[in-house]
C-alpha cells in the first residue's frame, strides 16, 4: 500500500485505508503501543476521521484480521479447488505459504502481533482456524484417496499446524527461515506436507 496519491472519499475505501494503515503499524510495532493518533496520522487523516469508522484501535485490529483472514479463507477453497485429484498436496500448500509471504504485515498481524490482545481477537483466530482446518480436510481427501473420516481430519491438523509454523517462521524471518533461504524454505514446507499427508508414499520418493 502507498501513502502517496489520491483517495476516494466514500466511506468503504476510507474505512480500508484506515485498515491497511493500521495494519502496516500493528506488524512493526507492538499493538498495544500504537494510538489511535498514529494510524490517524499513518492514514493521513485526523482522529475524529478514524473514530468515525471504528470506536477504538482494538475494533481496527480485529476488522484488518477479518479482512485478512477472508481472504485467506478465499485462497485456500480456491487452489483446493483447483487442485487435481489424487495428487500430492505440497505444491498446494507451498502456493499458499507463498501467497502468505506477499501480504506479510497482514499476516504478520494475525499470526503474531495481534496473539492476546483481546477475547475477540483471540476468538476469531480459532474461528478461522476451523474454517481452515475443514478447506485442509477437503484437500486431504482430494488429494489421497481413499482416506477415512478420522485419517482426514488427523492429517488436516497436521498440515494446519505446519501450516501455521511455517507462517509464522516466515514473517518473523527467524533461524530456521533464514538458514534455509526463501525458496529452500518453502521447498521443505512441501515435502513436510506431502509426508504429512501421506508418508508411504513420501518415502518412496527420490
Amino acid at each position: 500500500m502507498t501513502t502517496s496519491g489520491t483517495r476516494a472519499a466514500h466511506r468503504p475505501s476510507r474505512r480500508q485505508w484506515v485498515i491497511e494503515a493500521a495494519t502496516e503499524l500493528f506488524a512493526t510495532q507492538p499493538p498495544d503501543e500504537v494510538t489511535v493518533a498514529d494510524i490517524a496520522a499513518r492514514a493521513e487523516m485526523t482522529s475524529a476521521a478514524v473514530y468515525y469508522h471504528f470506536s477504538s484501535k482494538d475494533q481496527v485490529l480485529v476488522e484488518g484480521m477479518r479482512v485478512f483472514a477472508a481472504a485467506l479463507r478465499e485462497q485456500l477453497e480456491t487452489l483446493t479447488e483447483a487442485h487435481r485429484p489424487g495428487s500430492d498436496i505440497g505444491p498446494t500448500v507451498t502456493a499458499l505459504v507463498v501467497w502468505l509471504g506477499e501480504h506479510r504485515s497482514a499476516a504478520t498481524v494475525f499470526f503474531v502481533s495481534s496473539a492476546g490482545m483481546s477475547q475477540e481477537a483471540e476468538a476469531l483466530r480459532q474461528e478461522i482456524r476451523t474454517q481452515l482446518l475443514d478447506e485442509l480436510v477437503r484437500l486431504v481427501r482430494k488429494g489421497r484417496e481413499p482416506v477415512t473420516d478420522a485419517e482426514a481430519a488427523v492429517i488436516g491438523l497436521g498440515v494446519l499446524a505446519l501450516l501455521e509454523t511455517a507462517a509464522v517462521s516466515q514473517v518473523r524471518g527467524d533461524d530456521v527461515y533464514r538458514s534455509l533461504g526463501h525458496r529452500s524454505f518453502i521447498n521443505e514446507v512441501g515435502r513436510l506436507a506431502e509426508r504429512i499427508a501421506d508418508p508411504a508414499a513420501a518415502d518412496q520418493r527420490p
